[in-house]
């Protein structure tokens, strides 16, 4: 009997023992940067707190540098360089993209924020960076990034380093990658098209179910796909078709929007693209059940009674059925099944549907029932004909814990869409309306969002309008405008969506 792999070494048959191949090095190299590399950030946000909070001398500080000169120093001993990039909301090391998780959620932020507000878009350590180095970088770009915001913050920081005697660490500036008008255009006109197509087979699977007739599964991936390249490629012209909520198409248009908004949350938390595919095709599905409750109570006006309010909270449960009789038609992932039934359990479980047993729910529902939430409560619907404010939205997601979502989810969409989000009508001190285009790409300037101006100091309406940034300063230092507080746009004749399409 032939013992396993013997003869195997000159034809290579034979059962022999394969050899680690160029592609199994390069995934254990990522795989092991991946961990380094959140070891090296958790311990870059830690001492960065510490050094902010405490003097040099403390006990914790110091215990802090220590944890980052060893983190450094096992990361060198292997790669011989350290490169930390920013590119966009994502953090990559040694080129491999970082992976966001809840619980790491707060490093990634405050470490990004700070190298956002003080413009540097790498930071390069070498064999030799030692302790001394490191505790002068991070105390200078504290010290630099509380200064006045201004674009001259970058060089005051490579000065600083290199008087400071660091030679082994060194910085590059972020590189700015803007729009030109003609591409900005293109881009929302592709925007437009991915979204109206995506509303469209919403229409179709939705009214196929409901009829009883077989549902082009094949169709829906091409949407989600579409929708997920358009999020990594030009998030902000998708996003701002959200505010287009259609009144007698709610039914859809909410099942795309729930989708933008899944993927786009889903980006910002590292997922990798296959699992924005998922994640999309989960929030597309995520109200299938709709199809199987009755019209009347779906589109009644006013509350629902006691019995209607059952068969409603029903939809979940009758969403997992459909999906199951879906799949012969085409894979359906299970996450979709999950998602659909899991999206109104809330994370304490006091939702719907009961929960038999303890358990957690996916991440991927906790995504979904965040932006489930956030669209529902901006929208006009039968029973709702004033929509809610976005702000006041995301302040009662965010500060009233029987509303069940997740905390860290809520202000991770909270950084994504900013305190304004897109679509929200504002009252500027200079007495102009504008309307919330994006939220502000440097966090620092979370409360002062890109806007466009739509009407002048006589409140005349007007169209298209210009953009502003509401983080720009006079040479004073003062700020050109500022937020009075948000309006109704319905009280101006102001269509939100006329501006985004």
């Amino acid at each position: 009997m032939t013992e396993p792999g013997a003869g195997g070494a000159a034809g290579g048959t034979g059962g022999a023992v394969r050899r680690p191949s160029v592609v199994d090095s390069i995934q254990t190299s990522d795989a092991y940067i991946r961990g380094a590399g959140r070891s090296f950030l958790v311990a870059l946000y830690t001492a960065l707190r510490s050094l902010k909070l405490y003097p040099l001398e403390n006990a914790q500080v110091q215990k802090s540098l220590d944890d980052l000169a060893a983190t450094v120093k096992g990361l060198l001993d292997r790669e011989k360089e350290i490169e930390l990039r920013v590119t966009g909301e994502f953090i990559f090391v040694n080129a491999t993209r970082l992976r966001l998780d809840l619980d790491n959620y707060a490093s990634f932020s405050h470490v990004l924020g700070i190298l956002k507000a003080v413009g540097v878009g790498v930071v390069r350590a070498e064999e030799g960076a030692d302790r001394r180095e490191w505790t002068s970088v991070l105390s200078l770009l504290l010290a630099v990034s509380s200064h006045e915001a201004n674009a001259n913050r970058f060089f005051e920081l490579a000065n600083r380093l290199g008087s400071a005697g660091v030679t082994h660490i060194t910085v590059e500036p972020a590189v700015e990658s803007e729009l030109s008008e003609e591409e900005e255009e293109r881009a929302k006109e592709h925007a437009k098209r991915t979204y109206q197509r995506s509303v469209a087979v919403t229409k179709e699977v939705i009214n196929s179910v409901r009829m009883g007739r077989t549902a082009s599964v094949k169709k829906v991936k091409r949407a989600v796909q579409a929708i997920v390249d358009q999020v990594l490629s030009a998030e902000s012209a998708l996003v701002g078709l959200t505010t287009l909520r259609d009144y007698d198409d709610y039914t859809f248009t909410h099942s795309v929007n729930v989708c933008i908004f899944s993927v786009a949350l889903g980006r910002k938390l590292g997922l990798s693209k296959l699992q924005l595919y998922d994640l999309g095709m989960a929030a597309l599905f995520h109200d299938v059940g709709k199809s199987r409750v009755p019209l009347e109570v779906l589109n009644k006006d006013g509350s629902l009674d006691e019995e209607e309010w059952r068969i409603m909270t029903a939809h979940p449960w009758l969403g997992v059925l459909t999906l199951f009789g879906m799949r012969g038609y085409g894979e359906i992932p299970y996450r979709s099944m999950i998602a659909a039934y899991e999206h109104h359990m809330k994370s304490d479980l006091t939702g719907y549907p009961k929960s038999i047993r303890p358990r957690s729910p996916s991440i991927f529902s906790k995504v979904i029932a965040v932006a489930d939430g956030f669209d529902a409560a901006t929208s006009r619907r039968t029973y709702q004909t004033t929509p809610i404010q976005p702000d006041s939205v995301l302040k009662e997601m965010l500060e009233n814990p029987k509303r069940g979502y997740d905390q860290i989810l809520v202000k991770a969409f909270i950084n994504l869409i900013g305190v304004y989000p897109v679509g929200t009508l504002i009252i500027l001190d200079t007495y102009e309306l504008a309307i919330v285009s994006a939220a502000n790409p440097n966090p620092e300037f979370i409360h002062r969002p890109m806007a466009r101006i739509v009407s002048d100091v006589q409140g005349t309406v007007m169209y298209p309008g210009h953009q502003v940034d509401l983080s720009e300063r006079d040479a004073a230092g003062n700020f050109l405008r500022s937020i009075i507080k948000v309006s109704n746009p319905e009280k101006y004749g102001i269509r939100i969506s006329d501006y985004f399409v």
